[in-house]
């Protein structure tokens, strides 16, 4: 096999799994045709392991992803990858668009950590395809994002929550839940997670304003340029595929991180309304966005704390600051 890693420091989140490991996956999900001749790890991704792999008499590559060692999952990501193997059936109004699961095997004989093989997607990370094109053609790319989101935010729900679960009867009760375990796991790394709980204490105390969401809707949680694959010949940039759907969540469909991103610049994404339509500027939406910027907020310091980048940790103190003076001032 031609092995072919990311080279990594020692202290960093991602380790690979090694040729072996990966031969003897390989083997167990196809059998005697499951030689690889050339496993390729992917750089772009911050959480799993992710390698292509060229097979011996198969014309096209599979995707292997490999979760991270349990013991080094947050409480508030754990288990993400059987998350995302639950959430399949759910969205199968864009299967089209999505990997397909070939395998997938919690076991933990192999090796320590939970593995997914995937069918391989068509076309070119949008992050590197969608440069190539004028800016006066990006408005498609957003409009066709907000069909996407359209679609998946229609998908109704049994629960609040991961919809691997656990799940919860209330909105209000599951974006605390969510809360708490972000708090825990900033006070894990040694981070002051203050802040967090008190949006949580304000979420708490206006909680019917949460609970005005009753019909829990499917999130993608995570869908935007860096999970999105276009066409690498068509004339305009055209959506191919969207992967890394592991952070679905039944949710408001308002805190999805898809909104808060459609919302960030007043550029060629205000394009993605024009397919999902305008979202509410009530007074009790605005005042769930800032609870669901503060969630988004302590979920992104505990990224930039694994990945090392601690001015990066130190900017959400004063943007969750700021969503605290904004809550109170509403």
């Amino acid at each position: 096999m031609d092995f072919r890693p990311v080279a990594r420091p020692p202290e960093a989140f991602q380790t690979s799994v090694s040729a072996g490991e990966i031969q003897a996956i390989s083997q167990r999900v196809f059998g005697s045709r499951g030689r690889v001749l050339v496993a390729e790890e992917f750089g772009g991704g911050m959480y799993n392991s992710t390698y292509r792999l060229t097979m011996e008499g198969q014309q096209r590559p599979v995707v292997l992803r490999v979760a991270p060692e349990p013991t080094r999952q947050f409480r508030s990501e754990r288990h993400l990858m059987r998350n995302e193997y639950a959430s399949v059936p759910w969205l199968a109004p864009i299967a089209p668009l999505i990997p397909k699961v070939i395998a997938a095997d919690w076991s933990h004989e192999l090796v320590d950590r939970d593995w997914m093989v995937q069918s391989h997607l068509d076309g070119i990370p949008a992050p590197e395809r969608l440069g190539d094109y004028p800016r006066t053609s990006w408005p498609s790319f957003f409009r066709q994002m907000g069909a996407i989101t359209r679609t998946v935010h229609s998908v109704r729900g049994p629960h609040f929550g991961p919809v691997g679960g656990p799940g919860y009867n209330t909105w209000s009760a599951a974006l605390l839940a969510s809360l708490e375990d972000i708090a825990a796991d900033l006070d894990g790394v040694g981070l002051d997670a203050a802040d967090v709980r008190k949006v949580a204490d304000i979420a708490a105390h206006d909680r019917a304003i949460l609970d005005e969401i009753t019909e829990p809707r499917i999130t993608l949680g995570d869908f935007w340029t860096l999970n999105t694959m276009l066409h690498g010949t068509a004339p305009e940039p055209t959506i191919t595929g969207v992967f890394d759907t592991d952070r679905v969540s039944w949710s408001d469909p308002a805190s999805d991180w898809t909104i808060r991103m459609a919302l960030a610049k007043q550029d060629e994404r205000t394009s993605f309304w024009e397919k999902y339509g305008t979202p509410s500027n009530s007074a009790h939406a605005v005042w769930r966005s800032q609870i669901y910027e503060a969630r988004h907020l302590g979920a992104i310091r505990l990224e930039r704390h694994r990945l090392g980048n601690q001015s990066g940790v130190q900017d959400t103190y004063g943007a969750i600051s700021a969503v605290l003076d904004a809550v109170t001032q509403q």
